[in-house]
């Protein structure tokens, strides 16, 4: 039989019964196995490669193991699927591809010497390339065309199925909404251009415009992909597709915005033309997110970690739903915590003590908000103010702080924490204005008694009734 990162562990056990206890001596992990119901249930839909993943092991080896243990119990010689040699071969094509040649002919040489291929597949021959010196600007500027090279393949695989509540299942009904709203649009520029350019904007302006607002609540939908999926994905060192997906999210969401302008001041074919492209943008995303971000994520990621993926979605907001629960476990505070916020436990600082508890209360209570990011790059912290300037959720905790910004922001981003850590700069000043507020953004290097680099705070503040302050109110005038 087929030895592959698809290979269903029913079927492997079916044909191979002894492998239960092979399993078993790999991980406790695999204990759910022993149970009939449990192989018959789970075991037909789960893959070799979401074992390996629940198992924490490497898949390659974990192949060539597995086909190591039937070689000794029936001498049948089992071959697992050559993985390496097919990433090789899949670069090779998207190489020839960036160098110009015949998609068509590419085409037919994917079917020739692959035939078929898992999105996880599509992910690692990215992420190779981007490893291997290929700019990640150019992997976005062709993975459209990728996709085409692999559709016939990606078609006839499955959709993923999951129920009520998980993640991707609320993912997908976002999908459902966001292609009812770019078909809606669609239909409108589709329709008799026969009254001239000026007279259709002036007709359909104002259904444009109510439409292009409810497409910005797509920002919702790409937040959690960047502050919930993707970190856990680059756990298990996935990160090709949160480099080029951030990217492609960014110039959608700049679309959006530019189009919106566009319509507000008049510029009617400027907006058309970019509404075009926008609705173009959103429909290729959605189908990357369902033929092969949602089914390699699936491929890859535990029940546990799809727990942690749900968890803090709430704290961000879906767009255009109201998301089922089900899917995901309700955060819980620990037994230690809970102690600690009864008072019983108090925090020795430089000049007084604290509870955990009025910690968090004054770090909730403040004007501004505030992330720590340690020594080592990873975020720590950031307060959970009730009115967020910039959307954050426990996802992110743990996570590089390279990973937090979108890609055309990174070398910037490297530039300070650079700075700071040399000890040649303190303080950086950022000032932006979003949705008609004044953004004030402060990032100071966090040093200890000895100047030693140990992290950097990020201060953000709404500025904008600052900025308007004249005169003086003191003490005695409030009321």
């Amino acid at each position: 039989m087929e030895l592959s990162p698809k290979t269903k562990i029913d079927d492997l056990l079916s044909s191979y019964p002894f492998l239960l206890e092979f399993f078993l001596g790999k991980s406790p992990k695999f204990k759910l196995l022993q149970s009939a119901f449990s192989r018959k249930t789970i075991g037909k839909v789960a893959t070799l490669a979401q074992v390996a993943s629940i198992g924490g092991l490497n898949l390659d080896q974990f192949l060539l193991d597995i086909a190591a243990e039937i070689r000794e119990k029936t001498g049948e010689a089992v071959a697992p699927e050559d993985r390496k040699a097919r990433q090789e071969i899949l670069k090779g094509i998207i190489m020839d591809l960036h160098n110009g040649e015949d998609m068509e002919i590419l085409k037919q040489r994917f079917h020739d010497l692959v035939k078929d291929i898992a999105p996880s597949e599509i992910a690692a021959m990215e992420q190779g390339l981007i490893e291997e010196g290929m700019p990640e600007s150019e992997i976005k500027r062709l993975c459209d065309v990728h996709v085409k090279v692999f559709q016939e393949s990606l078609e006839s695989q499955a959709a993923p199925r999951t129920p009520p509540g998980h993640p991707v299942h609320t993912f997908m009904l976002e999908n459902r909404a966001a292609a009812e709203i770019t078909r809606e649009i669609g239909q409108i520029l589709d329709k008799p251009g026969d009254l001239g350019e000026e007279e259709f904007f002036r007709l359909h302006r104002g259904e444009l415009e109510q439409l292009m607002e409810r497409l910005a609540d797509i920002d919702l939908h790409y937040l959690r992909k960047e502050n919930q999926l993707f970190p856990l994905l680059e756990e298990y060192e996935i990160t090709g597709p949160s480099q080029v997906m951030w990217a492609l999210h960014d110039d959608i969401r700049d679309a959006i915005k530019t189009a919106r302008s566009e319509l507000a001041t008049s510029r009617g074919h400027e907006a058309l033309n970019t509404i075009k492209y926008a609705i173009k943008s959103i429909d290729d995303m959605i189908y990357k997110e369902e033929n092969i971000l949602f089914p390699m994520a699936m491929e890859t990621l535990t029940d546990a970690d799809w727990q942690k993926v749900g968890q803090g979605e709430n704290e961000i907001g879906y767009a255009w739903i109201v998301a089922e629960q089900g899917g995901a476990a309700e955060e819980t505070v620990s037994p230690v915590l809970k102690k600690s916020a009864q008072g019983s436990v108090t925090l020795d600082l430089a000049t007084g003590q604290l509870t955990p508890e009025q910690v968090n209360l004054i770090l909730t209570h403040l004007p501004v908000e505030i992330s720590f990011v340690d020594e080592n790059d990873e975020l720590r912290y950031y307060s959970q103010v009730k009115h967020k300037i910039f959307p954050r959720s426990p996802g992110v905790i743990g996570r590089k702080v390279q990973n937090c910004h979108p890609p055309a922001s990174l070398d910037k981003v490297q530039r300070i924490l650079d700075e700071f850590r040399s000890g040649r700069k303190d303080i950086a000043d950022f000032w932006i204005e979003k949705k008609d507020r004044f953004i004030y953004i402060r990032y100071f290097a966090v040093r200890d008694d000895n100047q030693t680099y140990r992290g950097t705070l990020e201060v953000a503040q709404d500025a904008t009734a600052l900025r308007g302050l004249t005169g003086q109110q003191r003490l005695l005038d409030w009321e």
